[in-house]
């Protein structure tokens, strides 16, 4: 498996890079299922495109500083660099993480429940990354170490893991039982932080197949690392917002009775 040309078409001179298509499509596909989904969260389509626009643009803001800032001694040497996304470099975890941030502040400010919105949001983000995660691909980045698996990625003719082909099967996947388990949930918070878990459990281990890992020291992962806390948290809320919901259906039947 080899990528093509990174230049998916040519337009008045400009070349529309695969990089640039891909992370369009994977976005405009989760804004659509988001707002498809709203209504069934009570929230209502006008205000969470709000919440859409504003999340994407500061997630993608936040994606490009987690990266440049772990690449500093890169950017520095030119920082007009830093402004060049057609060559890659956003970290998932950096636009997650600001886009968590601005979702809560937009729910301050709106008055809407934040573990209702994230739910929402959260069933339908792995499909953008799943989706986006094909950009790779073209950029020829984010791939592994050597294998002789027979889909294995060539990269200047070596056979390597293709290490974005396993985040967007798991991803497209995670979103599938997330769009199921969203009719279904028990407690707000459920799928938000279901989410949470499977993607950092993925990313966790794909992550130590990679050779291109942003790192926090010679031997640390960055991705790894902060994987392995968000998986933590997550858990431990996700079994005490479970069992609050145990005990409250507990009291009311014992109530009731």
């Amino acid at each position: 498996m080899q990528a093509p040309d990174r230049v998916a078409i040519s337009l008045f001179g400009i070349d529309i890079l695969w990089y640039g298509v891909f992370l369009t499509v994977g976005i405009v596909l989760t804004i659509l299922v988001i707002t498809k989904r709203a209504p069934a969260h009570r929230i209502s389509s006008d205000r969470i495109l709000n919440y859409c626009i504003i999340a994407v643009l500061c997630g993608i803001v936040g994606a490009r500083m987690y990266y440049v800032f772990f690449r500093w001694e890169y950017y520095s040497e030119d920082l007009g660099r830093i402004l060049n996304l057609r060559e890659g470099g956003l970290a998932v975890h950096g636009g997650l993480l600001f886009g968590l941030i601005v979702l809560l502040i937009l729910c301050k400010i709106w008055k809407d429940r934040p573990l209702n919105v994230l739910d929402l949001f959260a069933s339908a983000v792995p499909l953008g990354q799943a989706i986006g995660r094909w950009g790779n691909f073209f950029n020829e980045e984010a791939y592994g170490g050597p294998t002789d698996l027979p889909w294995a990625q060539i990269i200047d003719g070596q056979k390597v893991h293709p290490t974005f082909l396993y985040e967007s099967i798991w991803c497209f996947l995670l979103f599938l039982f997330l769009q199921f388990l969203d009719r279904r949930r028990s407690f707000h918070g459920q799928i938000f932080l279901l989410y949470v878990i499977l993607y950092s459990l993925e990313r966790f281990f794909v992550e130590g197949l990679r050779t291109d890992s942003l790192m926090l020291t010679e031997h640390l992962r960055q991705a790894q690392v902060l994987s392995a806390l968000a998986f933590f948290v997550a858990g431990c809320a996700y079994i005490y917002l479970w069992r609050k919901k145990k005990y409250k259906k507990t009291r009311k039947r014992r109530s009731a009775s």
